[in-house]
């Protein structure tokens, strides 16, 4: 079970990677233009605020996945992130629908992080 958290830790940094490259990748300095000074500023903010959220995943994932196994506090972050990541799951179906190919992907992976957290939660309970 450390194995999964561990993969889930790579997981996250995979995330932290992905979404460092969100201002290029989704020309925000060009889109965001067209939005009210109050939007422009809200998706960095919320952007780099997710950012910190995986990086914290990750370490907890890395550094203390026996704890995460062997303790009550341990198990209840495992649920939490795997509800975190059912949660965004269910957002990528509400917002994006999965009349696309990458939305799918992106649903799956979405899935595969609830999965390497729950399964370790569930087995531990």
């Amino acid at each position: 079970m450390e194995t999964l958290i561990q993969v889930g830790g790579l997981y996250n940094i995979i995330l932290v990677i992905f979404h460092l490259f969100f201002w290029h990748i989704f020309n925000w300095e060009q889109d965001l233009r067209s939005v009210s000074s109050l939007n422009r500023s809200i998706m960095p903010v919320v952007n780099l605020s997710l950012i910190f959220v995986f990086i914290i995943f990750a370490y907890i994932s890395l550094v203390h996945s026996t704890e995460l196994l062997t303790s009550p506090l341990g198990n209840s972050l495992l649920i939490m992130i795997a509800l975190f990541w059912l949660a965004r799951s269910l957002l990528q179906i509400i917002f994006f629908k999965l009349d696309h190919w990458l939305s799918f992907a992106f649903l799956c992976y979405f899935l595969a992080g609830a999965a390497l957290y729950g399964i370790p939660a569930t087995y531990n309970t």
